[in-house]
């Protein structure tokens, strides 16, 4: 269960893209063994957030803290060097909408690039615990093949499997299925419900209203840039607080219903 431990604060960030204001003062904690769902239509802001979380994009104003210490600028207001932002990143694991793997390195390569190269951690631990996770993640046979040779899914599990390698505190996934095939999201999803289980603390961009329902602590529903509700997914998804709430809900149930 998670604690009452704040892991990451996020205090009135705000951003945009020349005269386009795509995040306002948005604010939220996640604590420790949380998954956090941020919930909301295409252009709502939340990729962006999420970015600007780990300082892929800066943000305009505000702040964001991992365990209390500042991500992007230091402790003085002084915006990081790339090796100081390089170093908070490490306990900071992301996977990407479009996977992200190097493609002329095997899964097992991917997977142990970072904490050889980034950490400088010995080359046997390194092997090992790779090839631990990839047993997790269910693609150990697939250690030696290259990424051009699996399954969009299979993908998206070494992305999981990289991203733990580096032994972060923070998981943050930006719409981890939604470059998939429909009958493969299920094995990322399994996956990520087994962290969920397991205490890992997540932020997960998603459209996976059924894996926000069954595997989040909360959800944060986003649009036009701002925080529209927040909230267990129970009570959310059973009656939210706010119209633009039921609105998202019904919206997504008539989509839906369309597909079917």
């Amino acid at each position: 269960m998670p604690t009452r431990i704040p892991l990451l604060s996020v205090m009135s960030i705000s951003k945009s893209f020349g005269s386009l204001r795509v995040l306002e003062d948005i604010s939220f904690t996640v604590y420790r063994g949380e998954t956090v769902c941020l919930l909301g239509p295409s252009g709502s802001g939340k990729s962006t957030l999420l970015r600007c979380i780990n300082w892929l994009e800066r943000p305009d104003s505000g702040r964001v803290l991992l365990d209390s210490q500042p991500i992007g600028v230091t402790s003085g207001g002084v915006v990081m060097n790339d090796r100081q932002l390089a170093q908070v990143r490490t306990r900071i694991g992301m996977v990407f909408q479009q996977f992200a793997l190097w493609p002329h390195l095997t899964v097992l390569q991917n997977v142990m690039e970072a904490p050889l190269h980034v950490q400088h951690r010995p080359k046997d631990e390194v092997r090992a615990e790779a090839e631990a996770l990839l047993r997790r993640v269910g693609l150990f046979d697939k250690r030696d093949v290259f990424p051009a040779r699996l399954s969009g899914g299979q993908k998206q599990r070494v992305g999981i499997a990289r991203a733990l390698a580096m032994k972060p505190a923070l998981l943050l996934f930006d719409e981890p299925t939604s470059a998939l095939d429909p009958e493969l999201v299920g094995e990322v999803l399994a996956v990520m419900r087994d962290l969920a289980a397991e205490g890992m603390t997540m932020v997960v961009v998603t459209h996976e209203m059924a894996f926000a329902r069954e595997a989040a602590s909360r959800v944060i529903l986003m649009d036009r840039g701002v925080v529209v509700e927040t909230g267990e997914p129970g009570p959310f998804f059973s009656g939210p607080s706010t119209e633009r709430g039921r609105q998202f809900l019904q919206r997504f149930a008539e989509g839906r219903a369309v597909v079917a």
